[in-house]
């Protein structure tokens, strides 16, 4: 038997590492299951949590004793991480996963909520809002990261959709044309990206960064230039208007968010679904993966390549542009400086929890949301978390998704990497 044959069968026996990434984890849900249960459970006080149905403290609610639930959801965090550790039912790991860090903050609305009450209309309302932008800037990253183009500018179209979508919007005394005007506002920054990185081979990650300050400087002195000089002029766009469903919208909790709401909501609900459809099922999927993962193949059964990543990079451009139109369409009605505030960064961090599909973007964006959300819930209900502590909770959430809970992630082969035709 040759060494190499030794060599290979040596590595082939070699015993599975103890601290496997389901143990780590449910290491990691059993230590927090017990901080949740001490913790969380000493310093709750023995009156009702109530978690209404409605958006004020009357009408239905669900209840429970807070410092009985903060207990209880803590030790339902504990076996979650145990099974996981000790794993048991491989196949459902993702599901104790989910279910340990439901619970864990569950125990902490417990410990927050006994004596007041949190609405979960409100809540889930404001997490979907939250994350929408998120939601839109994530598929903008698979359009892109999926044909083999890293798109680091996402800040940037954000910033360029808000700016041109505030700017056209109120000239024109149209909300249709802001938004329209925002999609070319984030497809001009992903053209600029698509030129330098596909046709001239720049560095696509240097690229991003450069371009999100070159949006930032723009929309910056623009707005110094016009906008603050003369706001009534430039700078107060029409609201994007609510659109009710009658009848899905009385539907308890679900019907008011997605019923009773605006058209960027179910734009980017439907382009999840539609992107996910595309990728998976049609023509232009396969391309697209099959370009993203070894463009050389591709590029010999006869797919334009380049043509391809710059027809994907620009459909994103317009989806993030649609992201920014949020921020002054929609949340605020007016522009000011850097007014994302790296929400093109957590989108990018969505897209890499999600693992660069749709599906995947659109979760990690509304946990992204929630947190947020909850923040400003806590910081109204007067916490006695530190506020410091609460104003970073979106943040420190990001890192602990992307760090701790995905693991390893495989991007596409061929992503960032430029296609040089022999």
């Amino acid at each position: 038997m040759s060494t190499a044959t030794v060599e290979a069968s040596t590595e082939l026996a070699a015993p599975e590492p103890f601290w496997t990434r389901p143990r780590r984890l449910g290491a990691g849900l059993v230590l927090i299951g017990i901080l949740a249960a001490a913790l969380f459970g000493s310093l709750a006080k023995s009156e009702t949590a109530r978690f209404t149905l409605s958006e004020d403290a009357e009408g239905a609610a669900l209840s429970i004793n807070g410092q009985l639930g903060a207990v209880l959801f803590g030790i339902v965090t504990i076996v979650a991480g145990g099974l996981l550790f000790a794993s048991f039912a491989k196949r459902f790991q993702n599901l104790l996963l989910s279910l340990g860090i439901l619970a864990f903050v569950l125990s902490f609305l417990c410990w927050q909520v006994a004596g007041k009450f949190l609405p979960l209309v409100d809540t889930t309302s404001g997490t979907l809002q939250l994350a929408l932008p998120l939601i839109l800037g994530a598929l903008a990253g698979v359009l892109g990261e999926r044909s083999g183009v890293v798109n680091v500018a996402i800040e940037g179209q954000f910033l360029m959709g808000a700016f041109a979508g505030a700017l056209v919007g109120t000239m024109a005394t149209s909300v249709w044309a802001g938004l329209i005007s925002a999609a070319v506002g984030g497809v001009i920054i992903a053209a600029i990206l698509a030129v330098l990185s596909i046709r001239y081979l720049v560095d696509q990650t240097v690229v991003g960064i450069v371009l999100n300050l070159f949006a930032l400087g723009v929309t910056g002195f623009l707005y110094e230039g016009l906008m603050q000089r003369d706001a009534s002029t430039y700078n107060e766009p029409p609201q994007l208007p609510s659109w009710r469903i009658p009848g899905l919208a009385d539907i308890p909790v679900i019907g008011p968010v997605l019923f009773d709401t605006n058209l960027l909501v179910w734009v980017a609900l439907v382009l999840v679904v539609v992107i996910h459809f595309g990728l998976t099922r049609t023509r232009w999927g396969l391309r697209t993966r099959a370009v993203g993962e070894h463009p050389t193949a591709a590029d010999t059964v006869g797919v334009r390549v380049r043509g391809l990543r710059y027809t994907n990079v620009l459909l994103g451009g317009v989806v993030a542009g649609l992201g920014g139109a949020y921020f002054t369409l929609v949340a605020t009605g007016s522009f000011t400086k850097n007014m994302t505030a790296g929400a093109g960064f957590i989108a990018l961090a969505a897209l890499i929890f999600g693992r660069f599909t749709p599906f995947g973007a659109l979760g990690a964006a509304l946990f992204f949301g929630f947190a947020q959300k909850l923040a400003t819930y806590l910081s109204a209900v007067g916490s006695p978390v530190p506020s410091q502590f609460l104003n970073m909770l979106p943040y420190l959430a990001t890192i602990i998704a992307v760090a701790g809970l995905v693991g390893r992630v495989r991007a596409p082969a061929a992503d960032g990497v430029p296609y040089i035709k022999n």
